[in-house]
């Protein structure tokens, strides 16, 4: 338990140490066993035109969770490599979380996977995008 604890701290300083997360309000909530999970209260700022939550800023989140979740699985020096997102259905809720874990973690690459979920004021959470991405392992081959 104590462990746990520990490296979810250690993934909220280095959220933290990110201007633009600080920007956004991004929180850390889970972080270790080749998982992490990125959270975001909705607010104006972050809708587009139709008052559903911005395409950029789900890309945002699941960049983001994508190498958080790489990072609890092969250490912290860790670099997007790519990533594809399909959008499944209009983003709309109180709070963004974004769920990642990876699929296969290498020793130059790690495949992660993520959900965007959307959570309204219940508690409910309604899946509107998925995100898979490779997450370089800096200092390795051809990083």
């Amino acid at each position: 338990m104590e462990a746990n604890a520990s490296r979810l701290a250690l993934g909220q300083r280095v959220l933290q140490a990110q201007p633009f997360s600080v920007l956004l309000g991004a929180r850390l909530t889970a972080f270790g066993d080749g998982a992490a999970v990125l959270e975001l209260d909705v607010r104006d700022e972050l809708r587009q035109q139709n008052g559903f939550v911005h395409g950029g800023v789900l890309s945002y989140a699941a960049d983001n969770a994508l190498t958080f979740a790489a990072g609890a699985a092969v250490g912290p020096s860790v670099l997007t490599a790519g990533f594809t997102i399909d959008y499944l259905r209009p983003a709309r809720g109180e709070v963004l979380r974004a769920r990642a874990e990876v699929v296969r973690p290498g020793r130059t690459r790690v495949v992660c996977r993520c959900d965007l979920l959307m959570v309204d004021v219940d508690g409910v959470e309604t899946l509107c995008a998925v995100a898979q991405g490779t997450i370089a392992v800096a200092g390795g081959p051809g990083s």
